[in-house]
């Protein structure tokens, strides 16, 4: 078994990444990406785009591009912030609604996916190990 952790770490990440994109890309018809953004601004809705970049760890220019094929294809709408007039805030659109409850059963079979083969207990260390990974780097 290989032992190398943060070839392990980064490997799975793509590995696992791919396989939603392309499930997400064949089931949804958005990226997965689009997806995660779609999934912060429900979370956020009126959150400013700097806001989604932070949450998918994007850089604002990457976003900004992101951001403006959601508009076209309807998902997410940017109104204008009231405080500054050279921010917008972004808000779901029905269509992005409705992909985000097309979403849900595809969600919840990743993480049986992912989780297939393990016990409750070795989920718990999963998800504590992966925790510190995210709280302490």
């Amino acid at each position: 078994m290989d032992q190398r952790l943060f070839y392990l770490l980064n490997s799975a990440r793509q590995r696992v990444y791919n396989y939603a994109d392309q499930q997400t890309e064949k089931g949804l018809d958005i990226s997965v990406t689009q997806l995660g953004a779609l999934l912060l601004i429900a979370g956020n809705e009126g959150c400013l785009l700097k806001d989604v970049a932070r949450g998918l760890h994007l850089n604002n220019s990457a976003l900004t591009g992101l951001a403006n094929r959601m508009i076209q294809r309807e998902l997410i709408e940017r109104r204008p912030c009231e405080k500054d007039g050279r921010a917008g805030r972004l808000y779901l659109t029905d269509r992005g609604r409705q992909k985000i409850e097309a979403a849900k059963p595809l969600i919840r079979q990743f993480n049986d996916t992912m989780s297939a083969g393990f016990t409750a207990e070795e989920m718990q260390v999963v998800y504590r190990f992966l925790n510190h990974l995210v709280d302490d780097f």
